[in-house]
């Protein structure tokens, strides 16, 4: 029997396409009939693996947050553990962010989220932090962290001087930063993690040691 000319349809190949097509055109440009042209068959073809476009963007959010290490929760100090928590979810989301939108809407029914969102509360409440503040800090890391996945600001400068040193004096440098974009846009989000978590270790004093 000759091979099919068109590979077989799994969710691995589905996935991978979408997030191959949200990756180079955005979330909002992504339906189910253009991911079908993607692979070369018909859009009836995928909903026997996804029903609705949701139910495989959320498969998507799911293979994307299980790269999400929180286990440093299970036997490090509470400020190294969210340090390493907040790390490891960057790193999972700066490949794909144009599909972080989707990802901010919260953590919903997916597994994954609620895996992760469970091991950082209870992990802070282990460490004394009152319940109220482990959920504003676990809100608070993932603005963090989902604020610096979503564009670069280092890479929005055009690398042509002009643009800047006759009007803008304290920029005379700015056409300097896209060639280097990367190193200053992990070195920002280092610069704010250690702020941020200086900025707790501070509150913790006086909130658990106050209990």
């Amino acid at each position: 029997m000759a091979r099919p000319r068109v590979p077989l349809l799994s969710r691995e190949r589905i996935r991978e396409a979408a997030l191959t097509l949200i990756d180079r055109d955005g979330l909002a440009e992504v339906s189910m009939r253009k991911l079908a042209a993607e692979l070369g068959v018909q859009a009836a073809s995928l909903y026997g693996h996804y029903p609705t476009k949701d139910d495989l963007f959320d498969d998507i959010a799911t293979g994307i947050m299980s790269h999400v290490d929180t286990s440093a929760f299970d036997t490090a100090r509470w400020d190294i553990a969210l340090a390493d928590w907040a790390r490891s979810y960057r790193s999972a989301l700066v490949a794909h962010p144009n599909f972080v939108p989707y990802l901010a809407a919260g953590p919903g029914r997916r597994a994954e989220n609620l895996r992760a969102a469970d091991a950082v509360h209870g992990g802070l409440v282990g460490a004394g932090w009152p319940p109220r503040y482990a959920t504003m800090i676990g809100a608070a890391t993932r603005y963090l962290v989902m604020g610096s996945t979503v564009g670069s600001f280092a890479s929005g400068f055009a690398d042509d001087v002009q643009v800047y040193r006759d009007r803008y004096p304290h920029l005379n440098q700015a056409h300097l930063l896209r060639a280097v974009a990367d190193e200053i846009d992990d070195d920002s989000f280092e610069l704010a993690l250690s702020a941020f978590i200086a900025g707790l270790g501070a509150t913790y004093a006086t909130v658990v040691g106050a209990g």
